[in-house]
């Protein structure tokens, strides 16, 4: 047998060198494959339903918490546009000369008529139509959707000058006058 030459003796401050002897040659084992794990979840939109809904809320909340009455008048005029004007389509001063009916027209149907409508008398040189829209007294909501509707949509364009409800003799409350710039 051959001799084997003693092991160093090994510095006593050096741990890691006292650990490999003492523990003898190491072999490496085999790599063992991971478990099988569960498939994640399938992604879900429930966050971004929520977040749809929390969304759809608060815009109705908004839109009814400004929302015109029954009984409540239209009215607005640009800056551009003096006082007096306004008192004059108040007082039906103004000959209106086309009309829009949008009784019984749901709000979609609605908001098509009026783009088209006032497309229309403003390329035929119209200076005030009128638009009925009703009162809301039968509104499912108990707010008059189409009122509501009529008074944001005006108020956004830019061809309209101003506005004021119609006098009794014309539809009252349930009727604006509407002032357009010329074409």
């Amino acid at each position: 047998m051959a001799k084997s030459r003693p092991p160093k003796p090994p510095r006593e401050d050096d741990d890691a060198s006292l650990f490999r002897e003492a523990i003898g040659p190491v072999r490496t084992l085999a790599p063992v494959p991971e478990p099988p794990r569960k498939p994640p979840p399938r992604p879900s939109t429930r966050m971004a339903e929520r977040d749809h809904e929390e969304g759809v809320g608060e815009f109705r909340r908004a839109m009814t918490a400004d929302a015109l009455e029954a009984g409540d008048a239209l009215r607005y005029r640009r800056d551009e546009v003096p006082g007096r004007v306004l008192q004059r389509l108040r007082k039906g001063l103004y000959a209106a000369q086309d009309e829009l009916d949008l009784h019984w027209s749901d709000a979609a149907r609605a908001e098509a008529l009026l783009r088209t409508f006032l497309a229309e008398a403003r390329a035929q040189g119209h200076g005030c139509v009128r638009i009925v829209h009703g009162k809301g007294l039968h509104s499912e909501s108990g707010v008059p959707v189409l009122k509501n509707l009529v008074d944001r949509m005006l108020r956004q364009r830019a061809d309209v000058l101003a506005f004021h409800s119609a006098p009794a003799a014309q539809g009252g409350n349930g009727a604006v006058l509407v002032l357009l710039k010329k074409a």
